[in-house]
């Protein structure tokens, strides 16, 4: 995958995971929800971690430096060039 579609994909597991968390804090106890909320997360870290081993730190809390503090260089992922388009 390139950098946008990886992205895109982390966006979309995240959301989802979000939103199954929000389900869940009304229905605890709903083991379909637990079970594909575990299944999203995991699957987002290994995008997660796809992501940051070929281009960088997507924040700089959850990111190891393997050499320079790399979290400073541009553009940063907050800022309208760095985002893919929708």
């Amino acid at each position: 995958m390139n950098r946008d579609e990886l992205l895109r994909r982390l966006t979309a597991l995240d959301f989802v995971a979000v939103d199954l968390g929000l389900y869940l804090n009304t229905h605890p106890h709903c083991e379909e929800a637990i079970t594909k909320y575990n299944e999203i997360v995991m699957e987002a870290d290994k995008c997660r971690q796809m992501y940051e081993t070929s281009f960088g730190p997507l924040c700089s809390f959850r990111s190891v430096s393997r050499k320079a503090w790399s979290w400073a260089n541009n553009p940063w992922p907050w800022q309208e060039t760095f985002n893919f388009e929708l």
